[in-house]
């Protein structure tokens, strides 16, 4: 078991909280929604309506923990190193191109920056187009269709993207832990993220 010195904190309770609940009210969102868009599913869940009702919900309220934990200073801090792209990610995406085994990185490498700056966009878009097919009496028929159009394949694309993100978590191990406990090892800090500093 490494000692506490061996240990660097890496998430605030704010912020593992904020990923947690961002990440069930994601993962509600993606099953309701293949139970309501895959027809074998739809049948042996039913209650299609109560399945529409909790897609609903969650997904106006998917943005709420990354607002509210924006409160936390860490969080603040984060979000500004996650939304700024260095030289050291530049660094990291030459070599992940040319299969370098040396991948320089910050706090954030440069694929946990984009899929942060995806995410964050695929869920104002996923919200915006979410509202015009929910709030009918707002919007004519024509921006449904194009916003039911959009969600739908949005989605296909928030599925297939998250995916990789669960696998790239499933590959680290020290990883997933940073984010169970809010600390992690500093060897594998020095390791993967050389460039970390509590400035960058």
């Amino acid at each position: 078991m490494p000692r506490p010195a061996d240990r660097r904190p890496r998430f605030t309770p704010a912020q593992r909280w904020a990923h947690r609940a961002t990440a069930t009210l994601m993962l509600a969102c993606l099953a309701t929604a293949a139970c309501l868009y895959l027809p074998a599913l739809s049948q042996l869940v039913g209650r299609r309506r109560l399945v529409a009702g909790l897609h609903e919900w969650c997904g106006v309220l998917l943005p709420v923990p990354l607002l509210l934990s924006l409160a936390s200073r860490a969080m603040r801090r984060d979000t500004r190193r996650l939304g700024r792209f260095t030289a050291a990610d530049r660094g990291w995406l030459r070599a992940v191109r040319h299969r370098l085994p040396h991948r320089p990185a910050g706090k954030f490498n440069a694929g946990q920056k984009l899929y942060a700056q995806w995410t964050l966009g695929a869920m104002l878009v996923m919200l915006g187009t979410g509202l015009l097919m929910w709030l009918t009496h707002f919007a004519p028929a024509q921006w449904r269709t194009g916003a039911t159009f959009v969600h739908d394949w949005f989605a296909l694309a928030v599925a297939v993207v998250t995916i990789g993100h669960l696998r790239m978590a499933y590959q680290d191990r020290e990883a997933r832990r940073g984010m169970r406990t809010g600390s992690v090892d500093r060897e594998w800090a020095q390791r993967e993220h050389p460039q970390w500093s509590e400035v960058d």
